[in-house]
């Protein structure tokens, strides 16, 4: 997984591009009608029922446009909320609240969305043993946000990206020419290369998780795509010889049934992609 520096960067990018994106050479709606000198608050009013998230990310983001702004945080990442709470207060000069308004606006909507959604899945899951994961399968630019929002509400972070875990898939099999082929290059090149990077290998049926079991240093098998029967037998041929995940088409109808099956984990790419807003407001005080 990526470090805690590799993530605060990200971070650090989204605001910058999304400040330059949205302001450009000047906020000139409230340039040309608020005194650079008014001073204002705001509320974060709730307007919508779910779990939480990106106020710590608001922080970031006021203190980005003006060290001066101060918030009032009262509720944090990860609570529930219903229509009428109100989140945090922000004060300061109006024209630094109504400059970074949007952009806060934008990532707590999503990222309340998809921690909403994503502790449907965990509490689902409650009992099974299993874990909720998510995927790459998120909006271009803001990934880091989407899989943060992801762990707020107890799931677990894949991959962030193709260079932080190895994960050969169908594609990479068939043009490796096949799954011993390609688990072996694997690692001749993680060994070339001096990296130490997790291996994981999709199967597709029984035949091939009994082939990757023939080989060593494989982390997790990915029981792609199987019905509930298949998933079974596919966790009781791999016993202890790795971890294993469920993936592949899985929903809310679906998901406690793949976690009864016995796998560590489930992984689902609606959480970040199949996800409405929730609706908040920034309103003056």
């Amino acid at each position: 997984m990526i470090t805690q520096e590799q993530f605060e960067k990200e971070l650090d990018l989204i605001i910058a591009n999304a400040i330059r994106e949205d302001v450009g050479d000047g906020d000139h709606s409230s340039l040309a009608c608020i005194p650079a000198s008014a001073q204002g608050k705001a509320k974060l009013l709730c307007k919508d029922q779910g779990i939480l998230a990106g106020i710590a990310f608001a922080k970031r983001v006021f203190e980005y446009v003006d060290p001066n702004l101060e918030m009032e945080v009262l509720m944090e990442d990860g609570s529930e909320v219903k229509h009428g709470d109100i989140a945090f207060y922000v004060s300061g000069r109006s024209q630094s609240i109504l400059k970074a308004e949007r952009l806060v606006l934008n990532v707590i909507q999503r990222m309340s969305a998809v921690a909403t959604k994503t502790k449907k899945y965990v509490n689902l899951l409650e009992g099974t043993g299993a874990q909720v994961l998510d995927t790459r399968k998120t909006t271009p630019g803001i990934r880091a946000l989407e899989k943060w929002a992801v762990k707020i509400a107890g799931g677990v972070n894949h991959r962030f990206a193709l260079y932080d875990m190895i994960m050969l898939k169908d594609n990479h099999i068939d043009f490796a020419g096949g799954v011993t082929a390609a688990i072996e290059k694997t690692t001749a090149y993680l060994a070339e290369n001096g990296k130490d990077l997790k291996i994981i290998v999709e199967a597709r049926n029984l035949e091939e998780i009994k082939e990757i079991m023939q080989n060593t240093g494989v982390h997790r098998i990915l029981i792609d795509n199987f019905n509930y029967e298949d998933t079974k037998k596919a966790v009781a041929l791999i016993g202890d010889f790795c971890e294993t995940e469920s993936s592949g088409g899985i929903n809310e109808e679906t998901v406690r049934e793949y976690g009864l099956c016995g796998v560590n984990y489930v992984s689902c790419g609606a959480l970040t992609h199949s996800v409405s807003n929730m609706d908040f407001s920034l309103k003056a005080v």
